[in-house]
């Protein structure tokens, strides 16, 4: 992966990196900007990078982008002035392929044979590389480094009329994973993958239409949840409402388990289903499979924190916040002194000396990555005088690198491709370490186990079990996400 933006990205954080998250409104009389960024801001948590949105007035688009976060990017009211119209759609970014730069700031905008066409991309594409060189043999002028801009043109070079059409057509030349919003001079277009690997969703306010990521961006505007984008759906919003297309040919559904562990937001509903509750599903099948004789379950926060309810309300033991999170980190320290940088995770966490002293602590957190933090956490706890320190994990080990749009190391990073649990628990530091087991994952999720031959969600990072062709991966030894800038050098 090429360098990110520098405070962005502590280099003790230990977690997976977001992947993007994308809002399209149709209808909206006169503040779809400003419904955008709301819901933009919404979907933070999906990425940090850079920010962007295109609108359309019924003349022209007018578009904005801007490194940073959406707080920053949409503050201006110069900005927001600029940014007319009835119809948008914005996009998060964290790079998975390509560099942090303008260049690669999304929605991307071209103009077509058609007209005007903006895009934004949630997922990666796994045969990105490949088809990018068969384009620019073809004479493509690429100007970016993002996977997106391969949509882009293959859709210029269709031969196909209508933009629904010639979406359709670049779609089935991709692999990979893909929840897309786009806009045009007539309307806002809405698209999952066959297997539906990322969330995408419908909602509506009075007579304005969106389709965003996740429900907690609906809330933020007080618009209503509609239904799911169903795998494989193109969704066409226009003045006379939603049409629901089925362009692809069907295939079993493999939604990405850890939107459910980690990636999405606790207060948004996916598929029907509570990411809270589902959460707190894991927590209490976590204490079911692995009980440990201790005196106080903590969280490690945020994102263990309804793991850990769920293991505490399962197992009869209290729920303490025994470490606190500050947050208020992060853009103080654009370049830090060495001396505050080895501070480390204490920057971002301390611990609760009141809640720890003389208790067999047991720890929940949602994944252990490399394993960098859970030491340093570990190293916390003890010193505010736990007398034990169990950790429960709310996924299964993560052995394996994601190609679908998660920024995860190369796999001789990833501390469950380097260690057994034993040789986990030990390099961690702890009396105790135990992981959920993939049925109880899978039980957490409302299914009776994992069935192996046809397994309800994509938990490749688990299993190493990938849903699609990895075209661009096919030679490489590394386990890494592909990044253009170095691919096409």
């Amino acid at each position: 992966m090429m360098p990110r933006h520098p405070f962005l990205h502590d280099p003790d954080d230990d977690k997976p990196r977001e992947e993007c998250g994308v809002f399209g409104v149709h209808g909206a009389d006169g503040d779809a900007a400003a419904l955008t960024a709301l819901g933009l801001h919404a979907l933070q948590h999906r990425g940090q990078e850079a920010a962007g949105m295109v609108t359309f007035d019924g003349q022209q688009f007018n578009a904005h982008r801007d490194l940073g976060l959406v707080s920053d990017t949409f503050v201006s009211e110069q900005v927001m002035a600029r940014l007319v119209g009835r119809s948008a759609i914005g996009h998060v970014r964290y790079a998975t392929t390509g560099e942090t730069a303008m260049r690669n700031v999304q929605p991307l905008f071209a103009d077509l044979e058609f007209g005007g066409f903006a895009l934004a991309h949630n997922g990666n594409l796994t045969n990105a590389v490949a088809q990018r060189q068969r384009l620019v043999k073809r004479g493509s002028l690429f100007h970016s480094t993002s996977d997106t801009e391969v949509i882009v043109h293959l859709m210029a070079t269709s031969d196909a009329k209508s933009v629904v059409d010639r979406l359709t057509d670049a779609l089935r030349q991709v692999e990979g994973a893909y929840s897309l919003v786009a806009l045009t001079d007539s309307c806002v277009i809405g698209v999952r993958d066959p297997l539906g690997v990322r969330p995408l969703v419908i909602g509506r306010k009075g007579r304005t239409q969106i389709v965003t990521s996740e429900t907690c961006a609906l809330d933020i505007i007080g618009a209503e949840y509609v239904r799911d984008v169903e795998p494989g759906e193109m969704v066409v919003l226009d003045e006379s409402g939603i049409h629901s297309l089925r362009p692809f040919p069907n295939a079993p559904h493999r939604f990405c388990v850890f939107e459910y562990i980690y990636f999405a937001r606790p207060d948004s509903t996916i598929e029907g289903a509570s990411v809270y509750d589902r959460r707190k599903r894991i927590g209490a099948e976590l204490a079911r499979e692995a009980a440990v004789p201790a005196d106080l379950v903590v969280p490690v926060p945020d994102s263990g924190v309804p793991a850990a309810i769920g293991y505490a309300e399962a197992s009869g033991l209290p729920f303490d916040l025994g470490i606190i999170r500050n947050h208020y980190v992060g853009r103080t320290f654009i370049e830090p002194a060495q001396q505050i940088r080895n501070l480390g995770v204490k920057l971002k966490h301390n611990a609760n000396r009141a809640s720890l002293a003389g208790k067999r602590v047991i720890l929940v957190d949602d994944s252990i990555v490399r394993g960098t933090t859970s030491v340093k956490i570990v190293e916390m706890v003890r010193a505010a005088g736990a007398t034990e320190v169990h950790m429960r994990i709310a996924a299964p080990p993560t052995a394996h690198p994601c190609f679908y749009g998660i920024d995860t190391p190369e796999s001789s990073e990833l501390l469950a491709s380097r260690f057994d649990v034993t040789g986990m628990a030990k390099h961690i530091g702890v009396d105790s370490l135990a992981f959920i087991s993939m049925d109880g994952l899978y039980r957490a999720m409302g299914e009776p186990g994992r069935d192996g031959e046809s397994p309800q969600f994509c938990d490749a990072c688990f299993t190493g079990e990938y849903p699609t062709t990895l075209t661009d991966v096919s030679g490489q030894d590394d386990g890494r996400q592909l990044s253009f800038l170095k691919e096409m050098a």
